[in-house]
């Protein structure tokens, strides 16, 4: 009986273990008054996030390590309203290249590639800063 309960424990602790882990490698949103970037950046590479203003205007921040890092001085003009972003990265886990197109030439050739991943989210300036998201009123 004392066997099992050490197996069951050890099975729950594992589990959560992996659970963690798996949810530690998400890259996780963070900005202050002027600027978007992210934490938890793991083993992604090669990021492009791109940021499109409430008027349409987009603007492209590329980082081949570690995270991009957006900036309200980037635009033109900053206008309030909810900003949208898009960030892509390769993470070091390799999948299948399916499209033979897609694998390169000559001695370049290759069976794999960096498996992708992306995200999409949003962040409101208000008055010309960049504001917390719970502490939005709707009127």
């Amino acid at each position: 009986m004392k066997s099992r309960a050490i197996h069951f424990v050890l099975f729950v602790f594992i589990g959560l273990f992996s659970a963690l882990t798996a949810v530690a490698s998400e890259p996780v949103e963070r900005t202050n008054s002027s600027a978007l970037w992210f934490e938890n950046w793991g083993d992604l590479s090669n990021a492009s996030l791109a940021v499109v203003s409430p008027e349409g205007d987009r603007v492209d921040v590329q980082n081949d390590r570690g995270t991009p890092v957006f900036r309200l001085r980037d635009l033109a003009s900053v206008v309030d309203g909810v900003y949208s972003y898009e960030l892509r990265a390769a993470s070091s886990e390799k999948i299948k290249i399916r499209n033979p197109v897609d694998n390169g030439r000559g001695k370049a050739a290759k069976t794999e590639m960096a498996k992708p991943y992306q995200m999409n989210g949003f962040f409101i300036v208000k008055r010309g800063v960049i504001t917390r998201k719970d502490n939005q009123v709707e009127e």
